[in-house]
Protein backbone atom coordinates (compact mmCIF):
# COMPACT_ATOMS: atom_id res chain seq x y z
CA UNK A 1 0.00 0.00 0.00
CA UNK A 2 1.10 3.55 -0.70
CA UNK A 3 -0.37 6.98 -0.07
CA UNK A 4 0.46 9.79 -2.48
CA UNK A 5 -0.46 13.46 -2.51
CA UNK A 6 -0.28 15.85 -5.43
CA UNK A 7 -0.98 19.54 -5.95
CA UNK A 8 -1.59 21.24 -9.25
CA UNK A 9 1.58 22.70 -10.79
CA UNK A 10 1.00 26.18 -9.28
CA UNK A 11 0.67 24.70 -5.77
CA UNK A 12 -3.09 25.06 -5.39
CA UNK A 13 -5.58 22.31 -4.72
CA UNK A 14 -4.72 18.94 -3.22
CA UNK A 15 -5.21 15.27 -4.03
CA UNK A 16 -4.99 12.38 -1.57
CA UNK A 17 -4.61 8.94 -3.19
CA UNK A 18 -4.43 5.45 -1.70
CA UNK A 19 -2.85 2.77 -3.89
CA UNK A 20 -3.34 -0.86 -2.87
CA UNK A 21 -1.88 -3.74 -4.89
CA UNK A 22 -2.99 -7.24 -3.91
CA UNK A 23 -2.43 -10.66 -5.48
CA UNK A 24 -5.60 -10.56 -7.60
CA UNK A 25 -6.28 -6.81 -7.98
CA UNK A 26 -5.14 -3.24 -7.75
CA UNK A 27 -7.27 -0.44 -6.34
CA UNK A 28 -6.61 3.28 -6.60
CA UNK A 29 -8.86 5.60 -4.63
CA UNK A 30 -8.63 9.30 -4.03
CA UNK A 31 -10.20 12.64 -3.32
CA UNK A 32 -9.33 15.87 -5.11
CA UNK A 33 -9.90 19.53 -4.30
CA UNK A 34 -8.91 20.76 -7.74
CA UNK A 35 -8.25 24.08 -9.40
CA UNK A 36 -7.36 23.12 -12.98
CA UNK A 37 -9.98 24.57 -15.33
CA UNK A 38 -11.94 26.05 -12.39
CA UNK A 39 -12.61 24.96 -8.82
CA UNK A 40 -14.06 21.50 -8.18
CA UNK A 41 -14.12 18.66 -5.69
CA UNK A 42 -14.13 15.03 -6.72
CA UNK A 43 -13.74 11.47 -5.59
CA UNK A 44 -12.59 8.50 -7.66
CA UNK A 45 -12.22 4.74 -7.30
CA UNK A 46 -10.56 2.41 -9.81
CA UNK A 47 -10.31 -1.37 -9.59
CA UNK A 48 -8.04 -3.29 -11.95
CA UNK A 49 -7.35 -7.01 -12.22
CA UNK A 50 -4.00 -8.74 -11.59
CA UNK A 51 -2.89 -7.85 -15.16
CA UNK A 52 -3.65 -4.13 -14.51
CA UNK A 53 -6.67 -4.09 -16.85
CA UNK A 54 -9.35 -1.68 -15.66
CA UNK A 55 -12.47 -3.45 -14.37
CA UNK A 56 -14.44 -0.78 -12.47
CA UNK A 57 -14.41 3.04 -12.31
CA UNK A 58 -16.43 5.41 -10.13
CA UNK A 59 -16.05 9.20 -10.30
CA UNK A 60 -18.19 11.71 -8.48
CA UNK A 61 -17.89 15.48 -8.62
CA UNK A 62 -19.16 17.23 -5.50
CA UNK A 63 -22.55 18.81 -6.22
CA UNK A 64 -22.25 17.56 -9.78
CA UNK A 65 -22.05 14.62 -12.12
CA UNK A 66 -21.19 11.05 -11.17
CA UNK A 67 -20.41 7.93 -13.17
CA UNK A 68 -19.99 4.24 -12.47
CA UNK A 69 -18.74 2.04 -15.30
CA UNK A 70 -17.42 -1.50 -15.51
CA UNK A 71 -15.21 -3.31 -18.01
CA UNK A 72 -14.59 -6.99 -18.66
CA UNK A 73 -10.82 -6.57 -19.15
CA UNK A 74 -11.13 -7.39 -22.87
CA UNK A 75 -12.29 -3.93 -23.93
CA UNK A 76 -16.05 -4.15 -23.38
CA UNK A 77 -17.57 -1.48 -21.14
CA UNK A 78 -20.97 -0.85 -19.58
CA UNK A 79 -22.63 2.00 -17.72
CA UNK A 80 -23.75 0.66 -14.33
CA UNK A 81 -25.93 3.73 -13.64
CA UNK A 82 -27.70 3.74 -17.01
CA UNK A 83 -27.62 -0.05 -17.28
CA UNK A 84 -26.39 -0.01 -20.89
CA UNK A 85 -23.37 -1.13 -22.90
CA UNK A 86 -20.86 1.52 -24.04
CA UNK A 87 -19.85 0.45 -27.56
CA UNK A 88 -17.86 3.67 -28.14
CA UNK A 89 -15.30 2.36 -25.61
CA UNK A 90 -14.82 -1.01 -27.36
CA UNK A 91 -11.15 -1.96 -27.16
CA UNK A 92 -10.25 0.37 -24.26
CA UNK A 93 -8.34 -1.54 -21.59
CA UNK A 94 -7.22 1.42 -19.46
CA UNK A 95 -8.95 4.38 -17.85
CA UNK A 96 -7.56 7.91 -17.73
CA UNK A 97 -9.26 10.14 -15.15
CA UNK A 98 -8.50 13.77 -15.98
CA UNK A 99 -8.36 15.00 -12.38
CA UNK A 100 -5.54 12.66 -11.28
CA UNK A 101 -2.13 11.39 -12.39
CA UNK A 102 -2.80 8.12 -10.54
CA UNK A 103 -4.40 6.36 -13.52
CA UNK A 104 -1.19 6.65 -15.60
CA UNK A 105 0.03 3.82 -13.36
CA UNK A 106 -2.27 1.28 -15.02
CA UNK A 107 -0.89 1.34 -18.60
CA UNK A 108 2.68 1.78 -17.34
CA UNK A 109 2.39 -1.42 -15.28
CA UNK A 110 0.27 -3.31 -17.82
CA UNK A 111 2.43 -2.61 -20.88
CA UNK A 112 5.76 -3.59 -19.24
CA UNK A 113 7.68 -1.62 -21.87
CA UNK A 114 11.40 -2.11 -22.36
CA UNK A 115 13.65 0.92 -22.57
CA UNK A 116 13.03 2.95 -25.79
CA UNK A 117 9.92 0.84 -26.55
CA UNK A 118 6.56 2.55 -27.26
CA UNK A 119 2.95 1.41 -27.34
CA UNK A 120 -0.20 3.11 -28.56
CA UNK A 121 -3.36 2.55 -26.53
CA UNK A 122 -6.92 3.77 -26.51
CA UNK A 123 -8.06 4.70 -23.00
CA UNK A 124 -11.48 5.46 -21.58
CA UNK A 125 -10.97 9.14 -20.69
CA UNK A 126 -13.02 10.62 -17.83
CA UNK A 127 -13.26 14.39 -18.42
CA UNK A 128 -12.82 17.26 -16.00
CA UNK A 129 -16.08 18.86 -14.82
CA UNK A 130 -15.89 21.73 -17.33
CA UNK A 131 -15.42 19.25 -20.21
CA UNK A 132 -18.68 17.36 -19.63
CA UNK A 133 -21.18 17.76 -22.43
CA UNK A 134 -24.30 15.61 -22.21
CA UNK A 135 -24.05 12.30 -20.36
CA UNK A 136 -21.14 12.01 -17.94
CA UNK A 137 -19.39 9.00 -19.43
CA UNK A 138 -15.82 8.22 -20.46
CA UNK A 139 -14.83 8.83 -24.09
CA UNK A 140 -12.17 7.27 -26.30
CA UNK A 141 -8.71 8.83 -26.08
CA UNK A 142 -5.76 7.80 -28.24
CA UNK A 143 -2.53 7.77 -26.23
CA UNK A 144 1.09 6.64 -26.49
CA UNK A 145 3.51 5.55 -23.76
CA UNK A 146 7.26 5.33 -24.32
CA UNK A 147 9.72 3.94 -21.78
CA UNK A 148 12.64 6.37 -21.54
CA UNK A 149 14.28 4.73 -18.51
CA UNK A 150 12.89 1.37 -17.35
CA UNK A 151 10.87 1.54 -14.12
CA UNK A 152 11.74 5.23 -13.79
CA UNK A 153 10.71 7.61 -16.63
CA UNK A 154 7.95 7.27 -19.23
CA UNK A 155 6.78 9.66 -21.92
CA UNK A 156 3.01 10.09 -22.07
CA UNK A 157 1.49 11.46 -25.24
CA UNK A 158 -2.18 12.38 -25.25
CA UNK A 159 -2.61 12.02 -29.00
CA UNK A 160 -6.28 13.04 -28.67
CA UNK A 161 -5.22 16.48 -27.44
CA UNK A 162 -1.63 16.96 -28.67
CA UNK A 163 -0.13 16.88 -25.16
CA UNK A 164 3.21 15.35 -24.11
CA UNK A 165 4.79 14.92 -20.67
CA UNK A 166 7.70 12.92 -19.29
CA UNK A 167 6.58 11.13 -16.15
CA UNK A 168 9.00 10.09 -13.45
CA UNK A 169 7.52 7.29 -11.37
CA UNK A 170 8.18 5.80 -7.94
CA UNK A 171 8.64 2.14 -7.01
CA UNK A 172 4.85 1.57 -7.15
CA UNK A 173 4.53 3.05 -10.64
CA UNK A 174 2.86 6.21 -9.31
CA UNK A 175 3.77 9.50 -10.93
CA UNK A 176 6.10 11.78 -8.98
CA UNK A 177 5.81 14.97 -11.04
CA UNK A 178 3.73 15.52 -14.16
CA UNK A 179 5.25 18.60 -15.83
CA UNK A 180 3.00 21.68 -15.87
CA UNK A 181 0.12 19.66 -14.38
CA UNK A 182 0.75 17.87 -11.03
CA UNK A 183 3.49 17.93 -8.35
CA UNK A 184 3.96 15.25 -5.69
CA UNK A 185 3.92 16.79 -2.21
CA UNK A 186 4.23 13.69 -0.01
CA UNK A 187 4.16 9.91 -0.04
CA UNK A 188 4.17 7.16 2.58
CA UNK A 189 3.75 3.41 2.72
Amino acid sequence: MAVARWQDWEGHGLEHCVYLEQVDRLTIEGVVAGTRHGLYGGRYFVRADADFRTREVRVEYINGACLHVEADGAGNWSDVVGKRPLPDLKGCIDVDIGITPATNTLPIKRLKLKEKQSADITAAYVPLPDQIDGDFLPRRAEQRYTCLKRNRIYRYEGLFRAFTADLEIDEFGLVLDYSDTFRRVSVSQ
